[in-house]
Formats: structure tokens, C-alpha cells, sequence
């Protein structure tokens, strides 16, 4: 067994199959075939059933599936090092973000880590919960995850590097009137006329919710708990189709502050919602040996955030 076995046996488990997996390592299907037949004769067990033209992992193919892991990742770091002191700064950079954090602090972070690190390729995936983030940085399918939480966070054997806190916020229908208040003394901030809603105020209001799990709609499913005659008009898995809803006049959404430069962008206005909830956003890497360029990420990243201010909420009511 070597580490091209477990490249190989890698790449069939992420592509969920031969055919793919070849194509992805620019092999011939039956090369690919019979070096994961040679890594399991060399354990002396099967790694995966074939099932007609699928396959799926045995027992033994999904234990060995983070071990596996770990071994590549390894030896891309100790390569990464190496070639670091050659005075190479080529590399991949593997990221797992939420949708939020994908859209700040992410941006602003990469924009800044490409300045120093131009030849670095960072490859992003989606995640659209904490738990699937912190499996993909155990595993070592990504070097570093971006998440947020309704409180700091924190996992056994990750480091966690918090990296500030977004307030939600109201992003309005532009078809919809409703009493409002406006607080002067936060005009010319992140939202809109310094207008603050409180909960309350959303009271027959139609909205445009995510799906369970996110702390948007729990905050919506606090309110809904409290009283609050909402109303859920439409209710998406993708966190990218809410404002194309909300522009279309198909309801109100909340959404944490990173949203708002988007949000003004597409024509919408947004408002401050109180009492304010927060969204505790933080990046997330192996307590192991990191790669050269995931180290740098994170210098860049520590250093890219400006001091959060603000007090959390157990409840968006109280």
C-alpha cells in the first residue's frame, strides 16, 4: 500500500464511483480498477461492494476512509513545506464555508490572501451546517472550515479562530409598507436610514424563510413561539434564491449583515431588528500539522477582522 492507493481509493469514494473518478484522475477505468483491487488484496478485505454498476463502501472502505485522509493530507504538507523553502508558492487550498461566512468574511479573506499568495488555487465547498463543517476539518476533506453559530463556538481536537459577530438584520420587501421606527442615532451605519425594527413591528408580514437548522429561521421560529402573526410565504433550502424572492415581492428575510452590501446592491433596503441576535462567525483547522498555505490563510484571516462589538441574545424576544 501507498500513498497513490489511498489517492485513488479517495477519489472514487469522493466522485461515488469508477467511471467518474477515472476521469477525474485522468486514468483509465481499468488501471483505476485494478489498483483498488491490489489495495484490498494488500488489507485483506473488501473496501467496496459492487452493486451493479455502482459501488459502496464496505465496513472497512469507511474506516479507512479518514485514516486515509489524514496520510494525504499529510504529505501534501510535508511537500507544501518543502517546496516553501524552495521558494515555491504553488498549492491548493481546500475551504468548506457555510452560506454566510461564504459571503463575508470569506471574501474579503481570500481577497486578501490572494495578494500574497496569488499561485494558490483555494477551492471552496458548500456546507450548510456546523456539523457537516467540522466532519469535513476532522476528515481532512478541508484544511480549514468557515461556520456560524448562535454562540462561540467550540469542538474537541479543532482549533477554532473566532472571526466576529454579524447582527441579523431585515431585508424589506420593496412592495410592502409596515409601522417602523427610526432611530436616529444609527443613521449612516451597514443598514438603511438607521430604520430598527422590533420583532413586533412584523406582525402580519409575509416571509421568505431558509429551511430548519440556521439561525435565521430560528430566530423566525422564536418569533412565530412569542406571538409574532408571521407569515411564511416561501421556505428555500438554497440561501442564494432569498433575496431574487425578496426582490420579486414575495415577502420579507432576515439574513446575518454579510448579506447587506448584496442586498443594496439588488435594490433592497435593510433595517436593524431588535432586541439583536447574533451570528458568531469562526474559522475552524486540524490541531494537527497544518499545509504552508493553510497557515498563511489563517495569519491572514486572524489579521483581516476588525474588533466585533455588540451583546448576544438567548432569545430575539427576550
Amino acid at each position: 500500500m501507498d500513498v497513490r492507493h489511498l489517492k485513488y481509493f479517495l477519489a472514487v469514494v469522493d466522485h461515488q464511483g469508477f467511471t467518474r473518478a477515472a476521469e477525474k484522475l485522468l486514468i483509465a477505468q481499468p488501471s483505476l480498477s485494478q489498483t483498488i483491487k491490489s489495495l484490498e488484496r494488500d488489507l485483506g478485505v473488501p473496501l467496496f461492494h459492487r452493486v451493479g454498476r455502482n459501488v459502496v463502501l464496505s465496513e472497512a472502505g469507511r474506516e479507512l476512509v479518514g485514516p486515509a485522509r489524514v496520510v494525504v493530507r499529510d504529505l501534501e504538507a510535508a511537500r507544501s513545506a518543502i517546496d516553501e523553502l524552495k521558494g515555491m508558492r504553488r498549492g491548493r487550498l481546500d475551504v468548506i464555508a457555510m452560506p454566510s461566512p461564504g459571503i463575508e468574511p470569506m471574501t474579503s479573506i481570500i481577497a486578501a490572501y490572494a495578494r500574497t499568495h496569488p499561485t494558490v488555487t483555494v477551492s471552496v465547498e458548500a456546507a450548510f451546517t456546523s456539523d457537516a463543517v467540522v466532519a469535513a476539518v476532522r476528515d481532512g476533506s478541508s484544511e480549514i472550515g468557515l461556520l456560524g453559530a448562535d454562540r462561540p463556538f467550540r469542538a474537541a481536537d479543532i482549533d477554532v479562530l473566532p472571526l466576529g459577530r454579524q447582527p441579523l438584520m431585515l431585508v424589506l420587501n420593496p412592495h410592502a409598507d409596515f409601522p417602523s421606527r427610526t432611530d436616529t442615532d444609527t443613521a449612516g451605519d451597514d443598514h438603511d436610514s438607521g430604520l430598527t425594527l422590533r420583532w413586533e413591528d412584523l406582525a402580519g408580514q409575509r416571509m421568505v424563510v431558509s429551511q430548519r437548522g440556521s439561525l435565521m429561521r430560528w430566530a423566525i421560529d422564536e418569533a412565530l413561539a412569542h406571538g409574532v402573526g408571521l407569515e411564511i410565504a416561501v421556505e428555500v433550502a438554497h440561501r442564494t434564491s432569498v433575496l431574487p424572492l425578496v426582490l420579486a415581492g414575495l415577502g420579507h428575510a432576515v439574513l446575518p449583515s454579510s448579506w447587506s452590501v448584496l442586498a443594496r446592491q439588488a435594490g433592497l433596503r435593510t433595517a436593524r431588528i431588535e432586541p439583536e441576535v447574533l451570528l458568531h462567525v469562526c474559522a475552524l483547522s486540524r490541531v494537527a500539522e497544518l499545509t504552508p498555505a493553510a497557515r498563511a490563510f489563517l495569519t491572514v484571516a486572524a489579521g483581516s477582522q476588525p474588533e466585533s462589538a455588540g451583546i448576544g441574545a438567548e432569545s430575539p424576544l427576550g
